[in-house]
């Protein structure tokens, strides 16, 4: 039995890995198409700086004007070929689908570096704050959960429910502006922003993972507070479900203590909502959130993301569309496999 469910799990994860590659595919190929038609791009941030530079005059028709004649047809020329522009769009994207294959995501626009080589720099900064903030959720949220659950209607369910709720009204970039104005500039209690200070080589090991962890205090809670709310009312509906389902009823029935029946019995299938967003998770962990760090100018892979857009930096947007498309693929196919870990029922069939 034990290896029919194992073929039975390697082919469902053979067969979901082979649907991830036309999907990636058709997602790049729509952002490729995207990216390439979208306006200020490279060749028309150089126009526009030299347009902007040239003439006296302002507005938006004498800017339409200068980027038409800033540039002789043989620089065009030189810088489309140097972009790679100069060929036809189906012909880039094929090019680009290769180098793909290869892991090579070209290089940035605006750093001039390799983009793997940028996403990499950027990493381990968004690891960091996602891989806390994962665990830090879980570890508040189930057992806040299980406490309103067994509590239901009292003092201390009502007074958590509004807090909750309170703190999931508040988008997580509006509460870190507010907390930065309280707790920063006010209070001088947390730095301003940044990942480290300005002389963390200085430090010693110890002073180093107390700097790092003393910047990052406020942009945990502003990560956080977007999916406490749901985390923990997820895990205390799920409980009072099962809590009140016709199997703990009858375990309760036959003598099983009442703590054996809930924390053992009821808690596993309560588990299985939770499961589900687990796999999800991943996007956040490794793309981080682009507004929050760019409230506390974290050089994360979210700042990166939004730089890129800003200067039109397609390798770059391109390279992360790939990234998080191919890790919410694998992050759905964990949360299958979390489920079916939790719940013995399901079969890979």
């Amino acid at each position: 039995m034990e290896l029919s469910r194992g073929s039975a799990l390697r082919n469902y994860i053979i067969r979901r890995g082979l649907l991830m590659i036309p999907t990636i595919m058709g997602i790049t190929l729509v952002t490729f198409l995207i990216c390439q038609f979208v306006p200020g791009g490279p060749i028309d941030q150089i126009k526009l700086q030299l347009a902007g530079g040239s003439e006296g005059e302002s507005g938006p028709g004498a800017a339409r004007s200068n980027l038409q004649l800033s540039l002789p047809d043989d620089q065009m020329l030189i810088l489309k070929q140097y972009y790679g522009f100069d060929k036809p769009v189906l012909i880039r994207y094929l090019s680009w689908l290769k180098n793909l294959a290869t892991f090579n995501l070209g290089d940035s626009f605006r750093y001039t570096v390799p983009v793997m080589s940028l996403i990499k720099s950027r990493l381990p900064v968004s690891i960091f704050y996602g891989v806390l903030t994962t665990i830090l959720t879980y570890v508040i949220c189930i057992p806040l959960g299980i406490l309103k659950a067994i509590k239901h209607r009292t003092t201390i369910d009502n007074l958590s429910s509004i807090l909750i709720f309170i703190g999931y009204a508040i988008p997580g970039f509006a509460l870190g502006a507010l907390l930065l104005v309280l707790f920063a500039v006010k209070k001088s209690w947390f730095p301003l922003g940044g990942f480290v200070s300005e002389n963390f080589a200085s430090f010693s090991f110890w002073a180093k993972m107390k700097d790092i962890f003393h910047h990052a205090v406020l942009p945990i809670i502003c990560y956080m507070i977007g999916s406490f709310a749901v985390m923990t009312m997820l895990m205390k509906n799920s409980l009072m479900e099962n809590m009140a389902s016709d199997y703990v009823k009858t375990a309760l029935a036959k003598g099983l203590s009442w703590k054996r029946a809930v924390f053992v019995h009821a808690f596993r299938n309560s588990l299985i909502p939770l499961a589900t967003s687990f796999g999800n998770n991943i996007s956040l962990i490794l793309t981080g959130s682009v507004l929050i760090e760019r409230v506390f100018n974290i050089k994360g892979i979210g700042l990166l993301v939004y730089e890129s857009i800003v200067a039109r930096d397609y390798p770059v947007v391109l390279g992360m569309i790939v990234i998080g498309s191919l890790l919410l693929l694998v992050g759905n196919l964990l949360s299958d496999l979390c489920v079916a870990f939790v719940d013995p029922r399901v079969r890979f069939e």
